[in-house]
């Protein structure tokens, strides 16, 4: 049995605003799950409800087999890292970690040793006397995550912790909380908007999208599987590439280049005939075409318009025809630009999906 079960969970304000729509998950013990969409997704709020912040307004919230639905926040031995630090700032980094402690009664030689032992872990112990104002963005949030962390408790809830990090920051604090997940045992629900964090630090994505989920997988499953255009776009940087192109014979063509979607689907795409598709491929698929002859490769070409070096790659953004594309290439191979740039997708490297649905092709 999963340790925390969400069964058909909904939300549904008094205005009649439903920000979640049937809700589904089942988290076991010590995972590391990542809710990742655009601002307004759900995401935040659903976070809530498993806080006990939020009422569910339908459905079921089980913590190890029994309804919580109704338990407040105390009960549940929950703990969450808001996107503000909230710390008190009269308060030391001594007392601020130890407040939960206080307030659970704890004895004060094993606050002392509980403190001491998160500080040391968080590299805090130096900084235990300082008042939050003396801190750096990076030191406030460290000790948000270590008030969250002492306490012992069997879920850990982030929302949006490092979003007030600079990006050097947010790189140092996004391997302290993987270190401090796999040192505790608990389980993490992490909420984020940068598809990069939810890349690196999950052990499940839940990706969504206006208050439906629209994927729950392994990081590896919703890079390389995606169910929907959706998924498929927000998920990589640069996102994967779509055109719109309508099936003539079992192929499309881009500007006059023809690709054979046979290869790609057999006779399955015969169904699509006289019908548009979503060809999509990922910016780092392209490689530069060669002139050798190859049979599971499409073959295309388009006008340079813009590079971008980026140190170990550069994007290549080309137009070809009317369709604008990005590339990812190689930083000894950036074309020049308004030059023609020849390049071929893997045909594996290639997805398809309905236009109608936007699901994927399968």
């Amino acid at each position: 049995m999963a340790y925390l079960t969400l069964r058909n969970i909904n939300k549904i304000y008094p205005n009649g605003f439903h920000a979640v729509h049937d809700f589904n998950l089942e988290i076991e013990k010590g995972e590391f799950i990542v809710f990742v969409g655009p601002s307004g997704c759900g995401k935040s709020t659903t976070l809530r409800m498993i806080a006990g912040l939020e009422d569910i307004s339908k459905g079921e919230f089980l913590i190890d087999g029994q309804l919580a639905n109704q338990w407040g926040p105390r009960q549940r031995g929950i703990s969450m890292v808001f996107q503000s630090y909230a710390l008190f700032p009269n308060m030391t980094v001594f007392d601020n970690l130890a407040f939960g402690l206080n307030l659970q009664g704890v004895d004060e030689d094993e606050i002392e040793n509980r403190v001491n032992k998160t500080a040391k872990i968080l590299g805090l112990t130096d900084y235990l006397d300082r008042m939050p104002r003396a801190l750096s963005g990076g030191q406030r949030q460290r000790v948000a995550v270590g008030r969250s962390i002492i306490r012992k408790v069997g879920v850990f809830l982030m929302d949006e912790p490092l979003s007030n990090l600079d990006a050097k920051q947010r790189v140092t604090m996004r391997s302290e909380i993987t270190q401090i997940h796999r040192e505790t045992g608990a389980s993490t629900i992490y909420v984020t908007h940068d598809q990069t964090e939810a890349m690196t630090m999950a052990d499940r994505i839940v990706v969504m999208k206006a208050g439906y989920v629209q994927q729950v997988g392994t990081p590896r499953e919703v890079y390389f599987n995606p169910r929907n255009v959706f998924v498929a776009g927000f998920i990589g940087e640069p996102p994967m590439n779509f055109v719109r192109l309508p099936v003539k014979g079992g192929k499309v063509s881009m500007n006059g280049q023809e690709m054979d979607l046979r290869k790609r689907l057999g006779e399955k795409i015969a169904k699509y005939d006289g019908k548009e598709v979503i060809v999509g491929f990922r910016p780092e698929a392209s490689v530069p075409d060669n002139g050798e002859n190859g049979e599971n490769v499409y073959r295309l070409y388009g006008d340079v318009e813009l590079t971008e070096m980026l140190g170990d790659n550069a994007n290549v953004y080309m137009n070809i025809g009317p369709h604008r594309v990005i590339l990812k290439v190689a930083p000894d191979g950036i074309p020049e630009m308004d030059s023609v740039y020849k390049f071929m997708i893997p045909v594996d490297k290639v997805y398809l999906f309905d236009a109608e649905t936007e699901m994927v092709i399968d």
